[in-house]
């Protein structure tokens, strides 16, 4: 199991960044915060002082169409607030 999908990057988390050195991830579900803490730390080399996660529910969402009313539902995710250490931060636009 991947334990992280991907950065959230908008502008309230920017503004988590700037005030708060809050960082926001998308994770898998299953995945709890102690593995959540573990992944960010291997992967960044950064300490982590807290792990908030909140689960989100698709949207139901409806379109029409020639064929009539097409209805479905987006993705449910789960969703990880990690706060780190002073001092420390993240740099996703680094290139490798």
């Amino acid at each position: 199991m991947e334990v992280l999908k991907k950065p959230l990057l908008t502008e309230k988390v920017a503004q988590l960044t700037e005030k708060l050195n809050r960082y926001v991830f998308k994770v898998d579900h299953r995945a709890n915060k102690i593995q959540i803490k573990s992944a960010i730390e291997n992967m960044y080399g950064v300490n982590v002082t807290a792990v908030n996660t909140m689960k989100y529910v698709g949207k139901l969402k409806t379109r029409n169409t020639k064929a009539g009313a097409v209805s479905g539902r987006a993705a449910t995710y789960k969703k990880a607030v990690i706060s780190l250490k002073d001092g420390e931060t993240i740099d996703f636009y680094s290139t490798i």
